[in-house]
């Protein structure tokens, strides 16, 4: 381990000595490579540095101890040293974490989409609820969120696209791709009895034009005139648009906006989205498989969590997280399972380096 930090901290120099160099600034690509590299292992070297101090200063404490003859000096000494002994495992473990192997998605923006699934009505309420307690949390992390696209039914939500833009947003938000289920009294049922409905979560890093290029050739781009519930017009000019990627048959359609090149550029950015979303899950398949316990990153047929409202309790089925606190989860209060979530995944991978 201390050989990898030693290269971390050699590597953190030599960006710091690229970034003094003035010329660099006339590479505007080459600048941000440099400065993302040094940002993301600066933690690193902090965190080492840190452990350095206080090992260092537990061999002090010890040095002391031999020579020290008053006996309230010697009695704050132990106490030094017995703090900086506790302190030192706990420190080690942090670095461990620190040297695991990064997503390299875990910096991006997000997209996030949210359909109804199994239960009519009750399941297109579910997923205004969902996309709720999302941006309560948002809130409270202090990131941005920007409403991209939203199909309603007769009551709640058929689908809701939206992103998300803050610092690690693919990390806070990776785990929650696949299948919520809900169960609850709805609205509509007289007699009182628990229905299950289900929803679908999918989350996917955001990637631009520079990072993946979508080849237009292979795109089909229809226009159309935009329609309200029961057939009622929006707008008077084609102004929808639907593209589909033939190679794939993945259809994208947005009406949201009057403006023809504001739909087609939303549908467009969905599109690129799915469609890298889906080659990174390809290749990944075959790690994910030799993985087993690791979390899934958003297999949108896996039925992830349950929220069983007459009971109060969240289960996350990954790993076996049960919470009775689902009245301030539903309301944003989602850092509890998020955490839990980041845990789990951190110890299988110590656990995969240790194996």
């Amino acid at each position: 381990m201390f050989n990898k930090l030693d290269a971390v901290v050699q590597r953190f120099e030599q960006l710091t000595e690229k970034l003094a160099d003035p010329s660099i600034y006339d590479r505007q690509e080459e600048l941000k490579k440099v400065s993302e590299e040094r940002a993301n292992i600066e933690p690193i070297v902090e965190a080492y540095k840190h452990y350095k101090k206080v090992k260092q200063e537990l061999e002090e404490s010890k040095d002391l101890i031999k020579s020290e003859k008053d006996g309230e000096m010697i009695e704050l000494l132990k106490e030094e040293i017995a703090e900086k002994n506790k302190a030192i495992p706990n420190l080690e473990s942090e670095l461990k974490v620190l040297l695991l192997p990064k997503d390299p998605d875990d910096d991006k923006n997000v997209m996030v989409e949210i359909r109804a699934g199994a239960g009519g009505d009750e399941a297109s309420i579910f997923v205004g609820d969902v996309y709720r307690m999302y941006q309560n949390f948002l809130k409270e992390l202090g990131f941005k969120s920007e409403l991209v696209s939203v199909s309603k039914g007769d009551e709640g939500l058929k689908e809701i696209i939206f992103s998300i833009n803050g610092p690690k947003a693919f990390s806070m938000f990776k785990y929650e791709g696949g299948v919520h289920r809900v169960q609850r009294v709805p609205k509509t049922e007289a007699q009182g009895r628990i229905h299950t409905s289900t929803i679908t979560v999918a989350v996917m890093p955001e990637v631009d034009e520079v990072e993946f290029e979508l080849n237009m050739n292979e795109v089909r781009i229809d226009v159309y005139r935009s329609g309200g519930s029961g057939g009622q017009s929006v707008n008077t000019t084609d102004s929808a648009v639907r593209v589909t990627h033939l190679p794939t048959g993945m259809v994208v359609a947005i009406q949201d906006e009057k403006s023809q090149i504001k739909n087609k550029a939303k549908a467009l950015k969905i599109l690129r989205n799915r469609i890298h979303d889906q080659m990174i899950q390809e290749q990944k398949a075959a790690e994910d498989a030799k993985r087993l316990g690791m979390v899934g990153r958003g297999d949108r047929s896996e039925r992830i969590r349950t929220y069983n409202f007459p009971q109060g309790r969240l289960t996350d089925h990954r790993i076996g997280l049960t919470l009775y606190s689902l009245d301030k989860i539903i309301e944003g209060d989602m850092r509890p399972v998020i955490d839990a979530l980041i845990a789990y995944n951190q110890a299988q991978l110590l656990k995969g380096q240790e194996d």
